[in-house]
């Protein structure tokens, strides 16, 4: 079997496996809010995996909020910074490529009264920057914060998030990078990103799902959504997933110790999507001029539905993803895609293959043999 939907959900590290094996048997389990011995153990070794984090990630110890989650992360920015906002600053500046999580939190302030101005889009997946320094430019005195992601999830372009940081600083606006499919899969230093936030979730990164946090950089502007017994300095109720909490400094100790793979991975990448393309010329690799992830392909073959390629692939054991919706049997070209400007023949078309930085040459291989297959059978070429 192939694995290549690690955008959507990564499996656990094998690091992380045998450390729960082990961690299972062994215990201890307690509650770390607990004042007895037992309760400081687990309380001690939690801080301690918040500081194997904050290090692999270029933070303060002090900056890292535990939850079980991006999308709850996402949520809990949103309110912060929407709540306390001064009157006056009513604008939220976002992408047309997000997460839906980022997009309902928008469309919730919208309904609120806040103004949603959204950044264009490139036919390369790479937001204007031009179009967003304008923006900013315009309405700086008035925008609340800017919400732009590190690296989108379906096409793993990576934005210009060090240029659109650098502009919210001499602006002085609150910026938050929606950083789930960037951390984790190349490397990053909050302390140097001039983010104001930036959000982790455990799943993406080979941890429990269930686990993650939020970077700040002022943890003071935090203001909670789930109310409990004061945990983590008050800024998030409820008793911490201290399991999971283990399993993310674990991920990241991993991560560090493999990440000089990736160069190896992206070249696997390029080597897989050039034979592609050498088989189907019109095969489309999007964002193909922009720099993205070295994990990640978003290919489509026009004319030919992502869906029965995806079929085709896992009837060869390997399992792979679309970005399209579907509602009434209709297939839809993605939210993302339509902002790149993307057209249905190819929007309908496209497949996503996601791997890890451990991932192999032969994987690469294999999974082409099989696309290459898939777009013969289905495109009635009986001979590529």
């Amino acid at each position: 079997m192939i694995y290549a939907d690690y955008n959507g959900s990564a499996p656990l590290h094998p690091s992380v496996k045998e450390y729960l094996c082990e961690r299972i048997q062994s215990g201890p389990y307690a509650n770390p809010n607990s004042i007895h011995s037992i309760g400081k153990k687990m309380l001690f070794g939690m801080e301690k995996c918040r500081r194997v984090c904050a290090k692999a990630l270029g933070a303060k110890a002090g900056q890292i909020v535990f939850n079980s989650g991006s999308s709850e992360g996402i949520s809990q920015v949103f309110h912060s910074v929407m709540s306390d906002r001064d009157d006056s600053r009513n604008i939220i500046i976002t992408s047309g490529i997000e997460h839906s999580a980022v997009v309902q939190s928008c469309e919730y302030y919208s309904n609120k009264g806040a103004e949603v101005l959204t950044v264009k889009t490139k036919t390369s997946g790479v937001v204007d920057i031009e179009d967003f320094a304008n923006i900013l430019k315009t309405n700086s005195d008035k925008v609340a914060m800017v919400c732009i992601m590190a690296a989108n999830n379906e096409s793993g372009v990576i934005q210009p998030w060090k240029e659109i940081s650098k502009l919210c600083q001499e602006h002085g606006v609150t910026y938050f990078s929606d950083t789930t499919q960037f951390i984790g899969k190349t490397e990053f230093n909050f302390e140097e990103s001039g983010m104001d936030f930036a959000v982790v979730s455990g799943h993406k990164v080979g941890a429990l799902i269930g686990s993650g946090f939020i970077i700040a950089k002022d943890p003071t502007t935090l203001r909670p959504i789930i109310f409990g017994g004061g945990q983590e300095k008050g800024l998030r109720g409820g008793t911490q997933n201290y399991m999971g909490i283990e399993t993310l400094a674990v991920a990241f100790d991993a991560f560090e110790r493999s990440k000089d793979k990736l160069s190896e991975l992206a070249q696997y990448r390029v080597e897989f999507e050039k034979d592609v393309q050498e088989a189907f010329p019109k095969a489309v690799i999007i964002g193909d001029d922009a720099d993205r992830l070295a994990s990640t392909t978003m290919i489509a073959l026009p004319g030919v539905h992502g869906q029965a390629v995806q079929i085709e692939l896992e009837s060869q054991n390997i399992f792979v993803t679309t970005s399209s919706a579907c509602s009434d049997n209709e297939p839809e070209t993605s939210k993302v895609l339509r902002a790149m400007g993307i057209q249905d023949d190819v929007g309908r078309g496209v497949v996503r293959i996601s791997l890890c930085c451990g991932a192999a040459r032969e994987d690469y291989q294999k999974i082409a043999t099989a696309l290459k297959a898939a777009y013969a059978k289905l495109s009635g070429i009986s001979n590529y």
